[in-house]
């Protein structure tokens, strides 16, 4: 069976190729139907009652306003929500998270939901929320990182370790020729994907189907199934579609499960959808972080140590840890290294899974007290990172599946021009008299994989189908996987069926951290390989077939027929096969899973090096990024085009946490302020520089059977800290905390 496939990757027509998005048309045509856009008969609309506190208790509703005001069904609170299966609170692996569901009258984050109000319109569902009127006992809200005491947590982000270390740290910084020690800050930053949180529900009998957006519909699946104490195969969950996820769909949020509450309630389907302000508080956030760096180097300019520490903050009540340490145990050799997270509770919203969680964070600051070093030795920055290049993985010591880094570092360099850089700072300026700065940031991401199921069918018309509930965020899915599903079945992508997301379809596992090509393509590759070995064992048994006996040869697929590897002028269509077997079609079933064996042996990560330039007015403080080129490896490409749309899609949030995003909270209430896309600033088409992605070659053997690694969140990683070293090369001014603003720089 593996030799099939493997074959056929070799003469494969479609793996490689730059298509454009097949739900393209539908999306510009407005054809993709949203979970928003359903609308089944006789729905109901939901509007969520959030908190204004941050900390105390519900202490008075106006229900009864509420509810006389016209339009309105149902109004759900504490006293009459439905009551669960399971308490919304437990959790029994490190991807639950606690969930409010009007279990209590508790306040323990402000944008909380207190209660939801079910109308006939949505007008009428707005207006009875704001009747509610809610009265709070108020507490004083804990915010920020000072004023708690810090605690080591038990694991940061999904269950990783606090804290690695190798060597002895404090006496490889006593005995460095030059050391540096700064803390750099990053703040909160809220998810805004296009498409915010919602969800139609609507049940019949013991039998729940339910429209949301989701980047794990096996995992939302099992949810509901556990809060409503029903069976998995009562609950369909159908996502086609998803308007940005970026972690925060990874996981169902509180307001989407009210949402089928409120439908067991009134017993009518019902639409819930969050508003803008509402998403800043209950579907997760990127958390601030302090991180202190110290590093010191011997008289040549070799790291002797390198000492990482993340403070970060959590939920007064659950469990999510920013883990930026982590991404210095990857990148730099180093004799002594170490690497360590303290947490404090605050009243907020749990923190969790934001667009390179933990390394967008953490690739900040270390790429700038790596510059900080640099010119501290009196090294160029490139020169410095290559004379730290790790050729192995620095505290496991287990040699990488494959790293291309020196040829990002080489080909970014080239294409940008870094040869032309002036060491000093300020020392380079345009015609307009404005300050030109030039940085570099080294990009790192885990070459990860998770448990895909897929189901292949090759049927006697010369068709075949491809079937798996995977997902779509924007990043091109149905595309890349339909080229994976053709290749693998040996037919022409417009010869294939593929169908997606819908929970009744085999479980294509989650759509996050960078994964999920390789997870549900390795799935597909083994659905198709398996249905393929069916069709040649057909035929290689058939003495009427020109393809009999070539079972020790063995055969591949391509153009819908099946060819003898030995001789290629000898082959036999689908149709061929199938007709003369009586056959209306074979169909096999396949999985993707990460080989533990290959993961013990090798460290597996995605590379890449951003060259960033920035221009800043040197009496305003205005800064423009106006260049920025990344160079990536990446394994195997599936699709160029959807890659540099991933990578451009990367930078530009780099531009963003560099610049733009930050999340202010008043320390009154614990309200984020700019809970908007007025004020919390986001790049906008006049922000976004000439971008340019360098897709450079990788073949790694050992990663997975295709030679993928994820290409969603390594843009970000390395081009904050490039534009940071860049503002400073321009400036002489090192701003350490996140964004970097004009008040800063002139300060």
């Amino acid at each position: 069976m593996p030799d099939i496939a493997i074959e056929q990757a070799r003469h494969g027509s479609s793996i490689g190729q730059p298509l454009t998005r097949r739900d393209g048309l539908l999306k510009v045509t407005g054809g993709a139907t949203f979970a928003a856009d359903n609308r089944p008969e006789g729905m109901l609309h939901a509007v969520v009652a959030v908190s204004r506190i941050a900390r105390g208790r519900v202490a008075h509703l106006d229900v009864a306003a509420a509810r006389a005001h016209p339009g309105v069904v149902a109004v759900m609170t504490p006293e009459n929500a439905p009551r669960l299966a399971l308490d919304p609170d437990a959790k029994d692996n490190p991807f639950m998270f606690k969930l409010d569901l009007l279990q209590s009258d508790r306040v323990r984050y402000a944008h909380q939901p207190i209660a939801v109000v079910i109308a006939e319109t949505l007008e009428a569902a707005t207006e009875g929320a704001e009747l509610l009127a809610p009265r709070y006992e108020t507490e004083a809200p804990r915010i920020g990182l000072d004023g708690q005491t810090p605690h080591v947590p038990r694991t940061v982000g999904a269950g990783d370790k606090t804290s690695a270390a190798r060597g002895d740290v404090e006496a490889g910084l006593a005995g460095a020729g030059r050391r540096i020690e700064a803390v750099y800050e990053t703040p909160a930053q809220y998810h805004n994907a296009m498409e915010p949180h919602a969800i139609v529900a609507q049940w019949d009998g013991d039998r729940l189907t339910v429209d949301t957006p989701s980047q794990g519909m096996a995992m939302a699946q099992m949810r509901l199934a556990g809060l409503f104490g029903i069976s998995p195969k009562n609950i369909l969950v159908r996502s086609p579609f998803l308007g940005g996820g970026f972690g925060s769909k990874g996981f169902l949020s509180g307001p989407q499960v009210l949402g089928v509450m409120a439908a067991k309630l009134v017993e009518r389907p019902v639409k819930l959808v969050l508003r803008r302000e509402q998403m800043f508080g209950p579907v997760g956030h990127r958390a601030e972080t302090r991180q202190t760096l110290r590093l010191g180097t011997d008289a040549d300019g070799a790291l002797t140590a390198l000492d990482h520490h993340t403070l970060t903050a959590t939920s007064s009540f659950d469990e999510f840890y920013e883990p930026a340490s982590a991404l210095s145990r990857y990148l730099y050799a180093a004799p002594a290294l170490s690497t360590g997270h303290s947490g404090v509770r605050v009243d907020t919203g749990t923190p969790l899974f934001m667009r390179a969680p933990g390394e967008a964070s953490g690739s900040a600051a270390l790429e700038a007290a790596i510059d900080e070093m640099a010119e501290a030795c009196g090294l160029d920055p490139l020169a410095f990172r290559l004379k730290n290049y790790a050729e192995a993985e620095p505290i496991s010591g287990r040699p990488f599946s494959s790293k291309a880094l020196r040829a990002c570092y080489a080909e970014g360099a080239a294409r940008f021009g870094w040869e032309r850089r002036s060491a000093a700072p300020r020392s380079m300026r345009d015609a307009a008299g404005r300050l030109i700065g030039w940085g570099v940031g080294t990009a790192l991401f885990p070459a990860l994989m998770m448990q895909a199921e897929a189901r292949a069918e090759i049927r006697a018309d010369g068709t075949g189908t491809v079937a798996i509930g995977a997902h779509d965020m924007g990043q091109g899915a149905w595309t890349a996987l339909a080229q994976i599903a053709a290749d693998g079945l040996g037919i022409d992508l417009d010869r294939l069926d593929f169908r997606s997301g819908s929970s009744d379809l085999p479980n294509g596992g989650i759509a996050g951290g960078s994964a999920h090509t390789a997870t549900a393509g390795s799935a597909i590759h083994a659905a198709a390989a398996a249905a393929l070995a069916q069709l040649s064992d057909l035929a290689t048994n058939d003495e009427r077939s020109p393809l009999f006996g070539a079972g020790n040869a063995g055969v591949y697929a391509r153009d819908g027929r099946l060819v003898r590897r030995d001789d290629a002028g000898r082959s036999e269509s689908f149709t061929e096969i199938l007709e003369r077997a009586g056959r209306g079609s074979v169909s096999a079933s396949g999985q993707g899973s990460p080989d533990p064996a290959a993961r013990d042996s090798y460290a597996m990560h995605a590379h890449g090096a951003v060259f960033a330039e920035v221009s800043v007015d040197p009496d305003l403080g205005q800064i423009r990024v106006t260049r920025l080129v990344g160079a990536f490896a990446a394994g195997r490409i599936v699709n160029p085009r959807l890659v540099t749309s991933q990578y451009y899609g990367g930078m530009i949030w780099g531009v963003s946490f560099a610049l733009h995003e930050n999340a202010l909270v008043d320390p009154r209430t614990g309200r984020v302020m700019n809970a908007n896309l007025g004020e919390y600033h986001v790049p906008v088409n006049a922000d976004v520089p000439s971008i340019e992605a360098i897709l450079v070659e990788e073949h790694d053997p050992h990663v997975n059977p295709l030679g993928i690694k994820g290409v969603g969140e390594i843009g970000i990683t390395g081009t904050a800290g490039a534009i940071a070293n860049a503002v400073y090369h321009a400036t002489g001014r090192r701003v350490r905390s996140m964004p970097i603003t004009l008040d800063k720089l002139i300060a």
